[in-house]
């Protein structure tokens, strides 16, 4: 079984920074690639931003080019969003997810529980 847990959120000003971890557990991989969404209440599920098993590879959602940044530390089974410049937009939920193999295909099979991010205006 694979675990993913998220940490790391929390109350914000806006224009504040918020580092999320995504930690995995159980079930290991000779790859995954690991992508983060977010939900804010009364809206859908959106993509925020994923990163290849090596690193080499990352993408982001329009709304958060040149404020956040995902990263990863395979030794500690580790993925990170720092989140920069927040904006009361950016307040939600905010989860991670799996996918087998080296590349990020929009298809995670497994999904933490979340962390909640909120930003104040």
């Amino acid at each position: 079984q694979v675990q993913l847990v998220e940490s790391g959120g929390g109350l914000v000003q806006a224009g504040g920074s918020l580092r999320l971890s995504c930690a995995r557990s159980g079930r290991t991989f000779d790859s995954y690639a690991v992508g983060w969404f977010r939900q804010a209440p009364g809206k859908e599920r959106e993509f925020v931003a994923a990163i290849s098993w090596s690193g080499a590879s990352t993408h982001y959602a329009d709304s958060v080019k040149g404020r956040f940044t995902i990263s990863r530390d395979n030794a500690k089974n580790t993925v990170y969003l720092q989140m920069s410049t927040l904006k009361p937009e950016d307040t939600a939920v905010y989860y991670c997810a799996l996918q087998y193999g080296s590349i990020w295909y929009g298809v995670p099979s497994y999904w933490g529980q979340g962390t909640q991010v909120t930003v104040s205006s």
